[in-house]
């Protein structure tokens, strides 16, 4: 008996005591306890389960597969799996590879749902403001087709870690205070409110990126399906903009095309005298770079800055608030702190090539805040060209790589910042040394923390300049 319905570390021990004591699948119950089970004979279930010591191992894919489809709403699962489990450790290595196998198909079946409900969830959340004794916290409500509430709870802590939110579904809801997450029962609609000020920004941001052109009813239909429309606030907005989408486009077809002027950016300063050097031609090209998306709700293109011919080049994750404001890179609280350990470390920024892996400042709008939302793999491919003109140009004897996305940039892998801290890295022509973002000193959460990395941050720093200087 398990303790709820995604109760995987209930049934994963159970599953590995009963195959280690030959316990075939057929000799098998599984089932949830229910609120009537609360008070039960809690040395029943011992009985029930054996646990004895012993080695037991399954290929690590089935494992993920078993953790994926215990979410799926299908009272079969637990028996489907324990079955495939008994088959791999009873001997039938290569069991993931039998496609054709009716159990295993049908687990990938259920693991293919949860995984487009986790997608559905993820996309279609819409937060409620609620104020509570002068405290203002989020609400959703969202009606998953599985049991998927916990497995994706940290997906929205770390998106909305800032934020005292609570997501509510009919089986199991959310919780996350700011500090860390609980869940509690299942809820229902009315205990979210039926609009607020986000609703509206939601109907307006909808209506705006509303393409009539490209309108085609299934294909939206089938990404946003209609069972979720009565708790999404832009959906109100849809019958409307369907109704009008045929007149609109006809209007567009009669309008003569005009090219508006291009706007001025706002802080965009005087332009500078024209030069022919290649990082000044890179950078006035860069300033109209499409590479990617993120150049249409960024201010503007951050380029590098700095000697063209500098010994030490750091290069950063990408631009930030303050950044795509001002036009340059590590003005804001980041680049405020980075030069302060510049200084402690005895090296002098004017004589030092800054610039970012991103060019555009990628961010998510959170009121009239601008949240800063990591880069993926495409955008930062997209922008390695300028990155290789810089570094190409500068030639820098050290390459100080701050952070995780400007090490895979520069190095072309994955990296884990612990692993392969302060240790000097082989490039052609340079070398390369990996430290953490100062963005990162500023999140730590306690004083103690905050300078201790920062001692650590000085010392990389220091020995950086003296690679430099060797």
């Amino acid at each position: 008996m398990l303790a709820h319905e995604v109760d995987w570390g209930g049934w994963r021990d159970a599953a590995r005591g009963l195959a280690l004591s030959d316990v075939s699948p057929d000799e098998v119950v599984w089932s949830v306890r229910t609120s009537s089970d609360l008070f039960a004979d809690a040395d029943t279930e011992d009985v029930r389960t054996p646990r004895p010591g012993g080695a037991f191992t399954v290929p690590r894919a089935l494992v993920g597969l078993a953790e994926t489809v215990i979410q799926a709403r299908e009272p079969e699962r637990f028996a489907l799996l324990y079955r495939l489990i008994w088959r791999a450790h009873r001997g039938e290595k290569h069991l993931l590879e039998q496609t054709t196998d009716p159990e295993l198909h049908r687990a990938n079946r259920m693991a293919q749902a949860v995984r487009r409900d986790t997608h559905k969830m993820r996309a279609f959340v819409r937060f409620r403001e609620v104020v509570e004794n002068g405290a203002t916290r989020y609400v959703a409500w969202f009606e998953p087709s599985h049991f998927i509430v916990e497995a994706n709870a940290a997906f929205f802590v770390r998106r909305f870690a800032t934020m005292t939110w609570s997501i509510l579904t009919p089986y199991r809801s959310a919780h996350w205070n700011g500090v860390e997450t609980s869940f509690g029962p299942g809820a229902n609609p009315a205990e979210v409110p039926d609009d607020d000020c986000l609703a509206e920004y939601w109907r307006t941001y909808f209506s705006s990126i509303f393409n009539p052109a490209r309108l085609k009813i299934s294909a939206m239909t089938s990404e946003m399906p209609r069972k979720y429309w009565k708790n999404l606030p832009e959906a109100a907005a849809i019958p409307e903009l369907i109704r009008a989408a045929r007149g609109r486009v006809d209007a567009m077809v009669e309008t003569p095309v005009i090219s508006a002027p291009k706007p001025t950016r706002r802080f965009e300063q005087a332009a500078p005298r024209p030069s022919n050097s290649p990082l000044a031609r890179a950078k006035a090209e860069a300033a109209e770079c499409r590479r990617c998306h993120l150049w249409e709700p960024a201010t503007q293109t951050v380029f590098g800055e700095g000697p063209p011919d500098a010994s030490i080049m750091m290069i950063g994750e990408q631009a930030g608030d303050h950044e795509d404001l001002a036009g340059r890179p590590f003005v804001g609280p980041a680049g405020q702190l980075l030069d302060r350990a510049m200084a402690e470390a005895g090296i002098d920024r004017t004589q030092v090539y800054v610039t970012n892996a991103v060019k555009h400042f990628k961010f998510e709008p959170r009121g009239k805040r601008r949240i800063h939302a990591r880069p993926d793999t495409g955008e930062i491919a997209a922008c390695r060209f300028w990155l290789d003109i810089e570094r190409a140009e500068v030639a820098p004897k050290v390459t100080l790589l701050l952070g995780a996305t400007a090490a895979r940039a520069v190095l072309g892998r994955a990296v884990t910042i612990s692993r392969e801290r302060s240790r000097p890295i082989p490039l052609a022509g340079s070398t390369a040394f990996v430290t953490v973002h100062p963005a990162y000193l500023l999140r730590l959460p306690d004083e103690a923390a905050r300078a201790r990395e920062y001692a650590a941050f000085v010392a990389d720093l220091r020995v950086a300049a003296l690679l430099a200087a060797a």
